[in-house]
């Protein structure tokens, strides 16, 4: 089967790859993403304790974003663990880590673009802003989200059981969404769906921020502050989305150079996976948490007041 073909063919890339490569490639992957995991840690649980965050719109999304990003973090950092470690494990047991991973990739772009048309309301229709984004709209919103984000993974899921082996659903393999999507032209349907969903997206980005920018060079005084920071705003989002588009396209590229060079295909993998996979997701923390006042703020008052509970803690200790 042309499956277990291109499944054994992926193991076989991983396990060639030398084990100096092998040790800084994982403590690489660690180094990247667990100050993104603590950082984004740090920002839901500031976002818990402040009702203020709970209440409005722009940071229900952001909380959810966070949580997105939380989860395909750790999620990626255990299969890249798992997968330079050698550890196979059934495929029944991969299945739902696939789709949970399926779903929060597509959660992200889907979120971003939420998160770009509540400013464009909050903006371009002030007046009708407060009865338009609601919170209860706003959970409506992400529910929708994970409800669209989940199609795709169990369609690849419903695919794989009624036409994949028996041998094939019992084999030993790595944790990688590949395995979902065995067929060259599943994936390449697959890949070129998720393309044309980014494009519809960035171009909604695209529109909103047309948008706010008409509507920052007719504003003035404190209207047109709040305008021309919408619109940086969206600017990072654009950004986000445009690196979610490049991530989608990395598989295409990679399969290329490997027929070249298995070695350069490795690297170019990897230096991929950590410029668009991990360093998209800091993101959507730069953009609320460093640039929006309030939460900047809250993040600040935070960590100095878990510096004094330390310092406190250490001189009566001494």
């Amino acid at each position: 089967m042309a499956s277990q073909n291109a499944s054994g063919y992926e193991q076989m890339r991983l396990i060639q790859a030398d084990p100096v490569r092998r040790s800084i490639s994982v403590s690489l992957t660690q180094v990247f993403v667990w100050p993104f995991v603590y950082l984004i840690f740090l920002m839901l649980l500031i976002f818990s304790k402040k009702e203020t965050f709970r209440t409005e719109t722009r940071y229900i999304l952001f909380g959810h974003s966070l949580l997105v990003d939380l989860i395909f973090l750790c999620l990626t950092d255990i299969v890249v663990v798992l997968s330079y470690c050698f550890v196979v494990i059934p495929l029944h047991f991969c299945i739902p880590i696939c789709m949970l991973l399926g779903a929060v990739t597509a959660c992200a772009p889907l979120t971003i673009v939420a998160m770009c048309m509540e400013r464009y309301v909050a903006i371009c229709m002030p007046l009708r802003h407060h009865a338009i984004s609601t919170s209860r709209r706003a959970l409506i919103v992400i529910l929708m989200i994970w409800i669209l984000s989940s199609i795709n993974p169990f369609v690849d899921m419903f695919i794989l059981i009624s036409t994949a082996s028996r041998e094939y659903l019992s084999q030993l393999t790595y944790c990688h969404y590949e395995i979902m999507v065995p067929e060259k032209m599943h994936q390449f349907a697959r890949g070129m769906l998720y393309i044309v969903g980014l494009v519809v997206i960035l171009t909604a980005e695209v529109y909103c921020y047309v948008m706010i920018y008409l509507a920052a060079r007719a504003a003035s005084g404190d209207n047109k502050k709040s305008a021309s920071k919408g619109q940086r705003t969206i600017s990072l989002h654009i950004l986000q989305l445009v690196l979610c588009t490049v991530e989608v396209m990395c598989p295409y590229i990679e399969a290329v150079v490997m027929q070249y060079d298995i070695n350069i295909y490795l690297i170019v993998r990897y230096a991929n996976f950590l410029a668009f996979s991990i360093t998209s997701r800091a993101v959507s923390p730069l953009v609320y948490g460093f640039r929006d006042e309030k939460f900047h703020t809250a993040l600040i008052y935070y960590i100095k007041c878990k510096n004094n509970t330390i310092s406190s803690d250490t001189i009566k200790q001494s």
